[in-house]
């Protein structure tokens, strides 16, 4: 294969049709937008306008909503902090915190908090200031001789 050889696949590229350039063109005049009408015009919305015809998104039945005040956290298993901890990322002596695992790269970025789910293995002992731990997390975060703080109230450790 040589540079001067590559092209691309018959087909691939399709060039753009320029309308309203003359009937020689096939596409002149009206444009290929038919003849009068709402649609021939500029500025045309009618999404999932069906004729007068009640719409589907009408037609089906509405379920549940989305919350607004809803809390998003960070979800973050045990056995990933262990990794982030043996990687010297995440410092053990040190509480984990979200902007510690922010740091460390174990987080993207930091949500409304963390919580830390039981799935993998903990060695380390560690102190961790978080918004939410599961049942089985604290379990192997005491287990392995460390601490949980929950911080801002209960209402994520469920």
């Amino acid at each position: 294969m040589k540079l001067n050889g590559i092209k691309d696949n018959a087909g691939s590229k399709k060039s753009r049709i320029r309308v309203g350039r003359g009937i020689g063109s096939g596409k002149g005049k009206t444009g290929g937008r038919g003849v009068k009408g709402q649609t021939a015009r500029t500025g045309v919305a009618v999404k999932g306008f069906e004729g007068g015809q009640m719409p589907l998104y009408r037609r089906l039945p509405k379920r549940g909503f989305t919350n607004i005040h809803a809390k998003h956290f960070n979800e973050v298993n045990i056995g990933r902090i262990q990794t982030a901890v043996d990687a010297k990322k995440l410092d053990a002596s040190k509480p984990v915190t979200i902007e510690a695992l922010v740091a460390a790269g174990v987080c993207s970025r930091a949500l409304n908090g963390v919580r830390i789910l039981g799935s993998g293995e903990l060695k380390a002992k560690i102190a961790v200031e978080v918004a939410g731990v599961t049942k089985s997390a604290q379990a192997a975060i005491e287990k392995a001789g460390g601490s949980v703080k929950i911080l801002g109230g209960a209402e994520a450790t469920a």
